[in-house]
């Protein structure tokens, strides 16, 4: 089993690890400021799932960036950025900026790495650190310990599920076989509304990093706007979180397989798309612990 497999498979752990850090860490963003969160690959598409959840939940005006296209001059009363390694240059430089301007706040796997002294808090997610260059368990654990100070702080949206609840799908999630006809299939569109949109980008960047397989996301209802196009015999359409009325119809009538756990949590679902990127990895010959062109973390020189 390669190390990334063996790491989406400590999930669920990881995710009730991070339900009980998240609800008492007192660095994360209070009921009705106005937050912006940042990152990079991976980090920002956490970024945009937790920003539509917090605004989702009545929590406040939230907005997520890429940290290099980060509005410096824009007012926010805190500043989360997901940095993994620590070490991202993006991140660092940003933080930099606004030190002094803004209360920020740093996630990030690596306690030893200069992000410690980038920002004004840091959470310390280190049992979710990852050997292996794509990352699965990080991501997924900072967006649980994200979600989790969501719960402490009040009511989460309708039909949005708790962390521990998460990780009891997601226990599923790490076993289930995954369905032929999507192992086989030659394309794969994810589609996700509101929170969702992130996790269905992050399911096609997985796809891309350790696969090289031919992906597209988009949020579910502009798939008809254009997107159904690509879809037919042997691609799929894979919706994360409820399923649009009238979707499954017209995937069925352009040929395309549809997938769809509605009842599951949707981060759960991810792990799904994560365990298909290391199958189809290996099954081109592909090693999904070093992706070709990839690295843990991008520093860029001065």
């Amino acid at each position: 089993m390669s190390r990334t497999a063996s790491e989406i498979a400590t999930q669920p752990d990881c995710w009730r690890r991070a339900a009980e850090a998240g609800a008492v860490f007192d660095g994360l963003p209070r009921p009705g400021e106005r937050v912006a969160v940042t990152g990079c690959g991976t980090s920002w598409f956490m970024a945009i799932a937790y920003a539509a959840l917090r605004e989702a939940a009545g929590q406040g005006e939230t907005d997520a960036y890429p940290s290099s296209e980060f509005p410096a001059g824009r007012p926010y009363d805190r500043v989360v950025a997901i940095t993994r390694s620590g070490t991202t240059t993006e991140v660092l430089e940003l933080l930099g900026e606004l030190r002094g301007k803004v209360t920020t706040v740093a996630l990030t796997a690596d306690p030893k790495t200069p992000v410690m002294d980038a920002a004004d808090a840091v959470a310390v997610l280190d049992w979710a650190d990852e050997e292996s260059v794509v990352q699965t368990r990080f991501a997924t654990t900072a967006l649980a310990f994200l979600r989790a100070g969501l719960e402490a702080s009040g009511p989460l949206p309708a039909g949005v599920k708790t962390v521990a609840a998460a990780a009891v799908d997601a226990e599923l999630a790490v076993t289930e076989p995954l369905d032929e006809a999507v192992v086989s299939a030659e394309q794969w569109t994810f589609l996700g509304r509101g929170w969702t949109y992130g996790l269905a980008q992050e399911a096609g960047l997985k796809m891309r990093e350790a696969a090289g397989a031919w992906t597209e996301s988009y949020p579910a209802m502009e798939y008809r706007h254009g997107p159904i196009s690509i879809t037919g015999p042997h691609r799929v359409a894979w919706v994360f979180g409820p399923l649009p009325e009238g979707l499954a119809g017209d995937v069925a009538q352009v040929g395309g397989t549809l997938v769809a756990h509605a009842t599951a949590d949707p981060m759960a679902d991810l792990i799904r798309a994560q365990r298909l990127a290391v199958e189809l990895a290996e099954s081109k010959g592909y090693d999904p612990d070093h992706p070709r062109n990839l690295s843990r973390s991008v520093i860029l020189s001065s």
